[in-house]
C-alpha cells in the first residue's frame, strides 16, 4: 500500500484554517464555536456513515477515517466531536426506519451518548421505564438526541443473556428528555464538552430501543456489517494520528524559531533533529500499517466476504499501535519545545493536552 496522504489533502487548508482559528476560543467557551459547528454542518461530517436516503454521505470506512484524521489534524476537539457523534449517528443503521426518518429529518442531527450500561430499563407494556446517568457524552451541548445503554429488568429482576451476562439494551432519548450535567473538567479536549446526562423514570417506546449487531441491521449497507469494536478502535485511534502529525509540525516550527535565536545548544539540536526524523518515520509507518489493515478488512466487508478473526486482530493491533506511537513520538519531541509548549494559550500546548486527554479513552489504552 502506498503512503497515506497528508491530512490536509482530505479537507483542505481553508477549512482546516477555520477549525483551527476558533480552537482557542472554543476552549475558553468550553464547547465548539458556531463557526466550527457550521463547517461541520456544511460538510455533513456528523453523517459520514449515514445512508444517503437519510441525508448522509454513506462513506466507506477508509474514506471516513481519512477525513476524521484530517479534522483532528486541524483541531483535536473538533475531530473528537465529529468522530464520536458520527459514530453515534452510525446507529441509524440499527434503529427502526420510522424513528430514523424522524431523527434525521433535522439537518443538524447529532447523536451523543455513552456505551456504558449505567442505566436500568424496566419493561412495561409497549416499552420501558428508564432511569440512569451516563458520563462522557461528547458534543452534549449541540446534540439533538442521546443514546445510552441500560440493563433490562422485568418485575425487579435483571434479565440475562443465554451465557448469563446481563441483558443490555440501547435506547434513544430526545434532547428535551434528558438533563445535562456540566461536569466535563479536563486538561485537554475541553471544547468537546463531554458532559454527563441523566433521565429519571422516562417512558421510552419500543421504537426507540435498538441492538448493535450485524444481524439486527435495518439498512443494507456494508458499514453496518463491520464489527463495532474494530469500528470504534479505528475511528478513535486515527484521531491520535491527526493530532500527533500536527504536533510534529508545530514542534519543528518552534524548534527552528528557537534555533534561529540561538537558544538551542548544538548537542541538543542534534538530538532533536534525530528524534524529529525518527518521529516522522515512526508515525508514517504506523499510519501505513493502520490503513492497510483497515483496507484489507473493509474490502472483505464491502465484497460480502468473511471478515476473519485474523483481519480483525490486525485492525485492533494496528489501532492500538497507532495510538501508542502517536503519544510516544509526541512526548519524544516535547522537551525541546520550550515554555511555549507549556503555555495553555498556544496551539502546540493545546494539541499536546488534547492528545494526552484522548489517550485516556479505554479503547486507546495499551494492551
Amino acid at each position: 500500500m502506498k503512503e497515506p496522504a497528508h491530512p490536509s489533502n482530505h479537507i483542505g487548508e481553508p477549512i482546516a484554517a477555520i477549525l483551527r482559528s476558533y480552537a482557542g476560543e472554543a476552549e475558553i467557551r468550553g464547547t465548539l464555536c458556531l463557526q466550527q459547528l457550521q463547517e461541520i454542518y456544511n460538510q455533513n461530517w456528523f453523517n459520514l456513515f449515514v445512508p444517503k436516503a437519510l441525508g448522509g454521505l454513506e462513506l466507506d470506512l477508509p474514506e471516513a477515517l481519512a477525513i476524521q484524521e484530517s479534522i483532528a489534524w486541524a483541531d483535536g476537539s473538533t475531530g473528537w466531536v465529529v468522530t464520536l457523534c458520527s459514530g453515534a449517528n452510525w446507529f441509524a443503521g440499527f434503529i427502526t426506519p420510522e424513528t430514523a426518518t424522524e431523527l434525521f429529518s433535522d439537518k443538524k442531527v447529532c447523536l451523543a451518548g455513552s456505551g456504558r450500561p449505567t442505566g436500568t430499563a424496566k419493561t412495561i407494556h409497549g416499552g420501558y421505564v428508564v432511569s440512569g446517568s451516563w458520563q462522557y457524552a461528547t458534543g452534549a451541548p449541540h446534540a439533538t438526541a442521546f443514546t445510552a445503554n441500560c440493563i433490562v429488568e422485568k418485575d425487579g429482576i435483571a434479565l440475562t443473556n443465554i451465557d448469563g451476562s446481563p441483558l443490555v439494551q440501547s435506547f434513544i432519548f430526545l434532547r428535551e428528555e434528558v438533563t445535562i450535567h456540566n461536569d466535563w473538567h479536563t486538561t485537554g479536549m475541553v471544547a468537546t464538552a463531554s458532559h454527563s446526562f441523566a433521565v429519571e423514570g422516562l417512558h421510552v417506546a419500543n421504537n426507540r430501543c435498538f441492538t448493535i449487531s450485524a444481524a439486527q441491521t435495518v439498512v443494507h449497507q456494508a458499514i453496518y456489517q463491520y464489527p463495532f469494536l474494530q469500528f470504534a478502535e479505528a475511528t478513535l485511534s486515527i484521531n491520535t494520528a491527526g493530532m500527533a502529525g500536527r504536533f510534529i509540525e508545530l514542534a519543528e516550527t518552534v524548534f527552528n524559531e528557537r534555533a534561529n535565536r540561538k537558544k538551542i545548544a548544538p548537542q541538543s539540536a542534534t538530538i532533536f533533529l534525530d528524534r524529529l526524523t525518527c518521529a516522522k518515520q515512526q508515525l508514517a509507518e504506523a499510519r501505513k500499517v493502520f490503513f492497510n489493515a483497515v483496507q484489507h478488512s473493509w474490502h472483505a466487508c464491502a465484497t460480502q466476504q468473511p471478515i476473519t478473526p485474523t483481519m480483525l486482530q490486525a485492525v485492533s493491533r494496528a489501532s492500538n499501535n497507532l495510538a501508542e506511537t502517536s503519544l510516544r513520538v509526541t512526548d519524544s519531541l516535547y522537551p525541546f519545545c520550550g515554555l511555549s509548549a507549556a503555555e495553555t494559550g498556544t496551539e502546540i500546548n493545546r494539541v499536546w493536552r488534547n492528545l494526552h486527554t484522548a489517550s485516556q479513552h479505554m479503547l486507546l489504552m495499551p494492551t
